[in-house]
């Protein structure tokens, strides 16, 4: 499958957002449908339950409880009317005293009870309580009161009693209609009731379904392709970089897929260029490798070839040397004054290249003859150095003074020649007008000593930095200051030979300062010398 295969398909598929959000919305919208019925269906079981907890119970208490004052009124009057007595009256008095009548029952139904029967019934019954008190018993309590007992007819009885029937009648009439009605309440409370059941189970199975969904959405949309890409991503990641990364899911993963593969393809072919690369430096190195040993044979042979010419160039030029002292000890002041003058130049060539070839074999010697390694203190090596100098340094009155120096491993004989030759530049190339002074310092330095030598003498420019260390230059006329021209470069191969560099920083003043490192000895620990003193 190609890159462009792939990103195709990740363009065409639909993106994992999208799936979930319709996922989403359709069981939300389910939901929400589901909420609003629950919520219609619960506000009807609230409605019928305050209907009959409330409002038809209310009525129905209210209704018994009048209807027997009703009757203990009926019983107090018929009772009066035979004995006369005020006591028998006591309960009428208390029915007409009472807060709840029909009359009262009738007026709060006309407000709150939705059936127009029943506030009908409950006027009928209000209606014939009214007629019985205002026909029969008001008039009646009355005349006992005026004439006795003894004025009530039968006939008067009678139709008392008639008119109590008829109000028992209606008040039973009523009540019958407000107990259907309260039935009728009490069932449609059982329904309602029953289907908010019926809804919060519907809402727990559809909470279910709705999680077993997503599970098994996330699953296919996201956990089966994240694990094929995984495997497939740790399948390129151990080495097998042909195999092609291919997953099918939504879009943002198929897309993620695609990435993984275009950097499977980015490491097929930085890998092929790693392995050309990697031919062309193992083919280069072969070379440097060849090279390198050609040119250590050439050094050696340089060496060789110097040391052998130094020193075999010696013992004849040692002749003319003598010779040469011989004539102008023996013949000179007898010959003209121009033969003295060519003896000399023979006598001062003679010195001057018994000189260099002396330097020269020092300097061939650095590296190929091998000295014995050992802790160097180096205020000690200086000392020697400065002993072999002693007519030098009494002549022209030096002070050579020091911090105190560390102790390093190298060959004694190599740092004594080092300072020799820097102490000994440092006297040569003096200022006219005030005696040498030389100082010595060391402070350390990341996992090396840095030594300083500083003077006050002539100084260099800073032109000429580099081109001091380089071997037979020299910066002045023989006839002004003597010399080869191998001294500095002879102090670069002893320091480089230890490990170390060797420069010469710019300096602020008078005269010259002379830098180089030796490495630290192996047995020092990291807190020795901090101070800058051994």
């Amino acid at each position: 499958m190609s890159a462009a295969a792939t990103t195709a398909g990740a363009r065409t598929g639909t993106t994992l957002r999208r799936r979930l959000t319709a996922l989403l919305v359709s069981t939300g919208v389910l939901l929400g449908l589901v909420l609003v019925v629950a919520g219609f269906v619960l506000s009807r079981a609230l409605t019928s339950q305050h209907e009959v907890t409330e409002v038809y119970f209310d009525a129905v208490t209210r209704a018994d409880s009048a209807y027997v004052r009703l009757v203990d009124a009926e019983t107090a009057v018929r009772g009066f009317a035979l004995t006369g007595d005020e006591i028998t009256l006591e309960p009428y008095d208390r029915s007409r005293e009472a807060d709840v009548t029909f009359t009262v029952l009738a007026d709060e139904l006309a407000q709150t009870a939705p059936d127009a029967e029943l506030v009908a019934d409950a006027r009928a019954a209000a209606d014939a309580a009214d007629r019985w008190h205002t026909q029969f018993a008001e008039p009646i309590i009355a005349q006992v009161r005026d004439q006795g007992g003894e004025a009530v007819s039968a006939a008067e009885v009678e139709a008392g009693r008639v008119l109590f029937d008829d109000a028992r009648a209606a008040i039973e009439a009523y009540l019958d209609e407000l107990r259907k009605d309260r039935a009728t309440a009490v069932s449609e409370l059982e329904t309602w009731t029953t289907a908010t059941g019926a809804l919060v189970l519907l809402l727990v199975a559809g909470a279910v379904a709705m999680g077993v969904s997503l599970s098994f959405a996330l699953r296919r949309w996201i956990l089966l392709p994240l694990t094929d890409l995984g495997q497939a991503t740790r399948a390129v990641t151990q080495g097998d970089l042909g195999h092609v990364v291919r997953v099918e899911g939504p879009g943002e993963i198929e897309q993620l897929a695609s990435d993984v593969e275009q950097m499977r393809l980015g490491l097929v072919t930085q890998l092929a260029e790693l392995r050309s690369s990697r031919e062309e430096i193992t083919e280069a190195h072969q070379r440097l490798t060849e090279q390198a040993e050609e040119l250590r044979r050439s050094n050696r042979d340089l060496e060789q070839f110097a040391y052998v010419a130094s020193h075999d160039l010696q013992e004849p030029l040692r002749k003319v040397a003598s010779f040469t002292q011989l004539l102008q000890k023996r013949y000179g002041g007898q010959l003209d004054e121009r033969a003295d003058q060519y003896i000399d130049f023979a006598v001062d060539g003679a010195k001057r290249m018994q000189r260099l070839i002396q330097d020269l074999l020092g300097f061939s010697r650095v590296g190929r003859v091998g000295g014995e390694v050992v802790d160097v203190d180096l205020a000690a090596a200086l000392a020697r150095a400065q002993d072999q100098l002693s007519e030098r340094i009494e002549e022209s009155g030096a002070v050579v003074t020091h911090d105190e120096l560390p102790v390093v491993r190298g060959e004694e004989p190599l740092l004594v020649q080092l300072f020799q030759n820097l102490v000994g530049n440092a006297v040569k190339f003096r200022h006219p007008d005030r005696p040498p002074a030389v100082h010595v310092s060391a402070h350390r330095v990341e996992g090396a000593w840095e030594i300083e030598l500083r003077d006050n003498g002539i100084g260099i420019e800073a032109q000429y930095v580099e081109r001091v260390f380089v071997i037979f230059q020299r910066l002045h006329a023989k006839d002004l200051y003597e010399g080869t021209g191998i001294g500095l470069a002879l102090c670069k191969k002893i320091v480089e030979f230890h490990g170390g560099r060797i420069w010469i920083p710019e300096t602020e003043g008078e005269g010259t300062t002379i830098r180089w490192t030796l490495p630290v000895a192996e047995d020092e620990t990291p807190g020795d010398g901090d101070d800058g003193r051994s």
